[in-house]
């Protein structure tokens, strides 16, 4: 085992001991949830109403909810820390743009399975949901 993976084992191991690190994910829950519900709003709005393409109206509602989550994040959930908002932002862009492409290819998928597009939206978002949350805890809000 390398020493970047022993050390992210160890730092896994101490978040899940940690009461605080359940906080944040309850928080992060309550951000996420309503980060959710506008992400399908949007989705729903850009793919219903004005007929716009699946994967363009994810993209939209991704935009629309990340700026919302990012700033939930960093002032309720994680706190800014010491970090510098630009830098958190920049990390945190990352994080969700990697969590988006999990959520792209997981509404593709159902989408081409036949399942109706809200409802592959709705399973691709949750399926991203612990990646954003790992990336973000460990990465972007340290």
């Amino acid at each position: 085992m390398s020493d970047a993976q022993n050390t992210l084992a160890v730092r896994l191991g101490a978040a899940a001991r940690s009461r605080d690190s359940w906080l944040q994910l309850l928080k992060f829950g309550v951000v996420g949830g309503s980060g959710y519900l506008i992400n399908l709003g949007v989705f729903a709005f850009l793919s219903g109403n004005l007929g716009v393409y699946h994967a363009v109206a994810a993209i939209g509602a991704f935009c629309v909810a990340v700026t919302s989550n990012f700033l939930w994040n960093r002032y309720w959930t994680f706190g800014p820390g010491e970090g510098l908002a630009h830098l958190q932002a920049a990390r945190f862009l990352a994080v969700s743009i990697a969590c988006l492409v999990i959520n792209l290819v997981v509404l593709e998928l159902l989408v081409r399975s036949g399942m109706g597009e809200l409802g592959a939206q709705a399973v691709a978002v949750a399926v991203a949901m612990p990646f954003n949350f790992l990336g973000n805890k460990l990465w972007t809000f340290t």
